[in-house]
């Protein structure tokens, strides 16, 4: 076994982990060994020990060959529940720090501001099996306490995802039709709409639904037909990576962390294990693309100040002198003093946040008729 700080791997597919060649080549050193003297490379283990240790370039080779279909097992502590040891293919990498994948971060409740993980190596035939049915990260995609999916995307696949799929009135491109998906995609790449602009366009949906009591067959029943949606250009792009057999009004929402989660627990019930990963992975993959597209960051400018500011610090002032003639007068003692004030600037915060984040969450904007119209606001904090 060894351990290593962790750090962020989202190139990997679900069931891999990138493991440093150095870490590898001292875990996997008896198949190494075994695998040179079964080539004829070496006659003795002392000529292979040399070898390993002068790390010859054939060295590398026999380490993919013997790593490849051999799982490890990955173990963040504390380990709470079982998600907490969960195994992977490894994946060589250079450098010193063990690569894991986003979407397993929930289950292991790590984060990649110094965590470790211990990685160990199953050796019997039975444990490599067991690691490889049971363990592996693409089959634990629900969670044992509540039987809702741990595969949610999280940070900043959730603010790409979600700055995607909200509407802006008044966008470049606003109102035009699309005779397919090509097409928008087309208009979208040569900027001719923008990303969060309303369309319409047309689709192919599938829909799999499962037999009635009255129907003679037991197997799913597939439906294809075309569709004409209005839609956001974002949802319309997010619906090309939907699995068939999933309709398109799932999509035909902001994507919250919560509207995520639903999505990837329907595509888990209603179609199968592989195609749900394969999903979420496709999800966090575009989230991720869309959330550097986006460039959503804070500047100054973005602290909105509540127009209702110096009101409301004035009446706490206020109410504050009145403390002070009562504790002057004799009324109340330094203690209820102490403790009324504080009081009273706590609610004078929370009132003035509240404020901003009413200010913050709308913007007033003109649409296609030149008529002014609230919506709910892109502003990077309030996001």
């Amino acid at each position: 076994s060894g351990r290593s700080v962790i750090v962020v791997g989202p190139t990997l597919r679900l069931h891999q982990c990138g493991l440093p060649k150095k870490m590898a080549l001292e875990l996997f050193k008896p198949f190494v060994f075994g695998k040179l003297e079964l080539k004829g490379w070496v006659t003795t283990i002392k000529a292979a020990k040399k070898m390993v240790e002068r790390e010859d370039t054939l060295i590398w080779d026999m380490l993919e060959e013997v790593i490849r279909e051999h799982p490890v097992l990955l173990n963040r502590a504390p380990t709470l529940h079982r998600l907490g040891i969960q195994a992977f293919e490894p994946i060589l990498i250079e450098g010193k720090a063990i690569q894991l994948h986003p979407l397993v971060c929930t289950a292991f409740n790590a984060d990649f501001d110094g965590d470790q993980m211990a990685v160990h190596v199953p050796l019997a035939i039975e444990a490599q099996l067991e690691a490889r049915t049971l363990m592996m990260a693409s089959t634990n995609v629900l969670s044992p306490a509540n039987g809702e999916p741990i595969i949610v995307p999280s940070q900043d696949v959730v603010l790409g995802l979600y700055s995607m799929t909200r509407e802006r009135i008044g966008a470049r491109g606003e109102g035009m039709c699309f005779s397919d998906l090509n097409e928008l995609q087309r208009a979208y790449l040569n900027q001719v709409v923008e990303l969060n602009a309303r369309i319409t366009v047309r689709l192919e949906e599938t829909v799999i639904e499962k037999p009635d009591s009255t129907s003679k067959t037991s197997e799913p029943i597939e439906t294809t037909s075309t569709i004409r949606v209005e839609t956001v250009v974002g949802r319309a792009l997010i619906y090309e990576i939907l699995p068939a057999g999933l309709p398109f009004e799932l999509l035909d929402r902001n994507l919250t962390k919560k509207a995520i989660s639903k999505l990837i627990n329907i595509c888990y019930r209603r179609l199968e294990l592989k195609r749900t990963v394969i999903f979420a992975d496709k999800l966090m993959k575009m989230g991720f693309s869309y959330a550097t597209k986006a460039g959503i960051s804070i500047g100054i400018d973005d602290m909105v100040v509540p127009d209702n500011k110096p009101e409301i610090i004035e009446a706490a002032k206020n109410e504050v002198g009145e403390i002070e003639e009562q504790y002057a007068s004799g009324l109340i003692t330094h203690g209820e003093r102490y403790n009324k004030v504080i009081d009273i600037w706590s609610h004078t915060n929370d009132k003035l946040t509240s404020a901003m984040m009413e200010q913050l969450g709308h913007d007033t904007v003109l649409d296609a008729d030149n008529n002014e119209v609230d919506q709910e606001s892109f502003n990077s904090i309030y996001m």
